[in-house]
C-alpha cells in the first residue's frame, strides 16, 4: 500500500518550515574540477520565463516549488502567476473520497501523479452534506436543515459562507448546483426543492433558487407542481442551462422510472412548461449521476436488468445531444466485477475529461478518461475497511490556485 501524503507539508503557506535558499544547481559538478563553474539555473532564468515554467506544473509540484526558495515562494504567491496559471494548461480534476459516513475525513487523488493527500476540507461538518463543484470552487449544503451554505476553494482554504436560500424549509428532496464564470470568476449556485403537496402523494412542489456571487442575493427563480413526478438530488449546470433529474412516483413502467429536465437560466421557463423540456432516458435506470464535462451534460446511470429493473448490470455513459442521447461507453465487465458486491446505486462525479465512478461499500475508485475512452483503476487508497457497512463517497473537483469564493 503506497502511504499517503498529507496535502499540509505541500502548503505554500506553510514556507517557513521549508528550507528557504536550498538551489540544487548551485553546487558545483565535476566540471569544476577542470576549471568550470557551474552556473545556477536559478539565476540564468528571468522571472517570466520561470514563472511559466512553474505554471505547467501539476499544482502538488507548485506548492513543492513555492517551498524551494523564497524567490520562487514569490513568484507562486504573486498575483500575476496565479492569473497567468488560469489560462495555462487546465489541471485534471481530483477525487476527494470520505472515509466515514460521518466525519468529513478523507483523502484526495491526483490523476498526474496518480498520489492520495490528506487534506483537511474547511467549513463542512459531515460527510453527508450535499456537495457540487465547478472550476475550483466546492459547495456544501447541510442535509438537515439545507440552511447553512459555504463555497470554497479546498486547495487554498478559502471559504465564504452563503445567506440562507429561500424557500420552503425542510423540504424532502433538494439538489445543488454550482457554475463558474471562468473569465470573471464569479459564479451562480442553484438549488432545486421538491416537497410534496400535503395529503397528495402524486403532487409535489417545485422550486428553483439561484444565487448570484456579484449581486450577493438569492433569486426565486420558478415555482411549479409537478403531477406524478418529483425532482431529486441530481443536478448540474452546463452553458448556461440548468439539468436535473425528476422520478416517477406512480404509474409507467421500468424504462419510465427516470427523466431528465432542461431549464434554461437565460430565457428562463414561464410557468407550467416546465414539462415541456422533459427527456427520457435512455434505459431502464438504478439511479444517474449528471455532470458537466466541457459544457456538454454527461450522465452515468446503472442500467437495470429488463425484468427486474432495480437490479444493476451495468453501468454505462450517455452524452446529450440536443434530446438526444449518445452511448459513449460502457464499463467493461472485468471492472465492474473488480468493485466486488456492487449495489444499484454508487457515487459517480466528473468534470474535464475524467469521470470517476466508486462504489459506496468499498473504497476502489475507477477512472474513465473521456476523451481517450479508457478505463484504469486509481492507485489504491490509503484506507482500511474497519467494519462491513462502513460507507465511502466522494466528489471531484478541478484543483486550482487563483479562483477564490
Amino acid at each position: 500500500m503506497e502511504e499517503e501524503i498529507s496535502w499540509v507539508s505541500h502548503c505554500i503557506d506553510n514556507v517557513d518550515s521549508c528550507p528557504v535558499g536550498f538551489d540544487s544547481f548551485s553546487e558545483l559538478n565535476e566540471e569544476a574540477d577542470r576549471g568550470v563553474s557551474a552556473v545556477s539555473m536559478d539565476v540564468v532564468l528571468p522571472d517570466d520565463l520561470l514563472e511559466r515554467i512553474i505554471s505547467y506544473l501539476p499544482i502538488a509540484s507548485t506548492f513543492r516549488a513555492g517551498c524551494v526558495c523564497k524567490r520562487w515562494h514569490e513568484i507562486v504567491t504573486s498575483k500575476r502567476f496565479l492569473w497567468n496559471n488560469s489560462h495555462a494548461l487546465l489541471q485534471k480534476p481530483w477525487y476527494f473520497m470520505f472515509t466515514s459516513s460521518d466525519d468529513p475525513i478523507g483523502y484526495a487523488y491526483d490523476p498526474i501523479l496518480r498520489k492520495w493527500y490528506g487534506i483537511d476540507l474547511p467549513c463542512i461538518e459531515k460527510s453527508n452534506w450535499f456537495i457540487a463543484s465547478s472550476s475550483g470552487l466546492v459547495c456544501f449544503m447541510d442535509n438537515d436543515s439545507r440552511s447553512e451554505l459555504y463555497v470554497c476553494n479546498p486547495i487554498t482554504k478559502c471559504c465564504k459562507g452563503l445567506d440562507e436560500p429561500p424557500g420552503p424549509i425542510f423540504p424532502d428532496y433538494s439538489a445543488l448546483a454550482v457554475s463558474v464564470n471562468r473569465a470573471t470568476c464569479s459564479y451562480n449556485v442553484s438549488i432545486i426543492k421538491s416537497k410534496q403537496v400535503p395529503e397528495n402523494f402524486f403532487q409535489w412542489d417545485l422550486s428553483i433558487h439561484l444565487y448570484d456571487s456579484e449581486t450577493r442575493e438569492w433569486l426565486t427563480d420558478l415555482t411549479e407542481v409537478l403531477t406524478g413526478w418529483r425532482a431529486g438530488d441530481e443536478s448540474v449546470i452546463c452553458d448556461g442551462v440548468l439539468y436535473f433529474l425528476i422520478y416517477s412516483i406512480g404509474g409507467g413502467g421500468p424504462d419510465n422510472r427516470h427523466g431528465l429536465i432542461m431549464y434554461n437560466l437565460r430565457s428562463r421557463s414561464p410557468y407550467g412548461l416546465l414539462m415541456r423540456s422533459f427527456v427520457p432516458v435512455p434505459c431502464s435506470l438504478t439511479c444517474g449521476r449528471l455532470m458537466n464535462l466541457k459544457e456538454k451534460l454527461v450522465m452515468v446511470g446503472g442500467i437495470g436488468k429488463h425484468d427486474r429493473p432495480g437490479i444493476i448490470k451495468g453501468i454505462g455513459i450517455w452524452l446529450l445531444k440536443g434530446r438526444e442521447w449518445q452511448e459513449i461507453a460502457r464499463m467493461p465487465h472485468k471492472y465492474f466485477q473488480g468493485f466486488g458486491e456492487f449495489d444499484d446505486v454508487f457515487a459517480s462525479s466528473g468534470t474535464g475529461d475524467l469521470i470517476y465512478i466508486q462504489s459506496y461499500g468499498a473504497p476502489m475508485l475507477l477512472v474513465f478518461d473521456f476523451d481517450q475512452k479508457q478505463w484504469k483503476w486509481s492507485q489504491k487508497c490509503p484506507v482500511i475497511k474497519r467494519f462491513p457497512l462502513q460507507l465511502f463517497t466522494g466528489f471531484c473537483f478541478e484543483p486550482r490556485l487563483e479562483i477564490a469564493p
